[in-house]
């Protein structure tokens, strides 16, 4: 497997990969259309990163710029792995390098919306719990920070701009 930056002629695989990730019916999954507005406003091209089996794109993940205050943080998500190669290692393996990424860039926060059991094993913790509280009170430990080293950062996260629409 290998990892790299997402290029813009991947994404037609890309926006696949997603729909066949969180796919549950035949509507097309909200995170489809996330991400095809992100690629306009808000994503983070040094933090888009795509799973590579061969030429096949296998996985992804997508950072995005928010906002505590004035201070820029890192959105993430979403994160899809094509059905075949969940169980498999490719998450977690975009995962470990989003992060290093994101701490070769400076940023100095990282916050996502998912699985407290899952995302623990990178460093989230519920965002409650360091300093870092949700646009959503409702999402509860479901909304996770990681402070990384250029930090830490307080307050309240915003989304870029497109997670308003949902």
């Amino acid at each position: 497997m290998l990892l790299r930056r997402e290029l813009p002629a991947d994404r037609p695989a890309v926006l696949r990969v997603i729909h066949d990730a969180f796919a549950t019916d035949d509507t097309v999954p909200i995170e489809v259309g996330l991400t095809e507005k992100l690629f306009d406003d808000g994503y983070i091209p040094e933090l888009s990163l795509v799973a590579l089996d061969g030429d096949l794109i296998a996985g992804y993940v997508i950072g995005s710029r928010g906002f505590v205050g004035d201070i820029g943080a890192v959105g993430i998500g979403p994160l899809a792995v094509l059905p075949e190669y969940q169980g498999r290692g490719v998450g977690t393996a975009l995962m470990f390098a989003l992060v290093g990424a994101a701490e070769a860039v400076h940023e100095r926060l990282l916050v996502l919306l998912g699985e407290p059991d899952y995302y623990g094993r990178f460093g989230f913790r519920a965002g409650s719990q360091v300093g870092v509280e949700s646009p959503n009170p409702g999402w509860g430990t479901y909304f996770q920070a990681l402070q990384l080293s250029d930090g830490p950062v307080n307050g309240t996260f915003r989304y870029a701009k497109p997670f308003d629409e949902l």
